[in-house]
């Protein structure tokens, strides 16, 4: 587990935590915004150029997850160039952080299968 403690997060970031973060928090948002294309396809039925490509992101970052024990798989990563506090402890509660990952698969898992049961219906009807 990393240090999170109020001092390390007030000494002054090094360039590569700086860009580290920016661009840890670009594949978190795009992860994000994969999660809501599935969820509005499902709700809305609606199939777009978007969704083979967010579902196989979403397989991809499930299986490095599962591999890496239910973790983010850029964790270590952060670790190794000095990020002191970990991505989504730079928005929400350690607790809420904790949880992030579990939740977000779990989230994820019951849009994949709202989408996979409405596929089926549609292809019945």
């Amino acid at each position: 587990m990393r240090n999170t403690s109020a001092a390390s997060s007030k000494a002054r970031l090094s360039s590569a935590v700086v860009a580290w973060r920016a661009a840890h928090g670009l594949i978190a948002i795009g992860f994000l915004a994969s999660i809501g294309y599935v969820w509005w396809c499902a709700l809305s039925g609606r199939r777009g150029p978007f969704l083979r490509p967010a579902i196989a992101a979403l397989l991809g970052e499930g299986v490095l997850v599962v591999a890496n024990r239910g973790d983010c798989p850029l964790g270590p990563m952060g670790d190794r160039i000095g990020d002191p506090v970990p991505l989504f402890e730079l928005v929400l509660s350690p607790r809420a952080a904790r949880r992030a990952v579990p939740t977000l698969g779990a989230m994820t898992a019951l849009g994949l299968g709202l989408l996979a049961a409405r596929s089926r219906s549609d292809a019945a009807a």
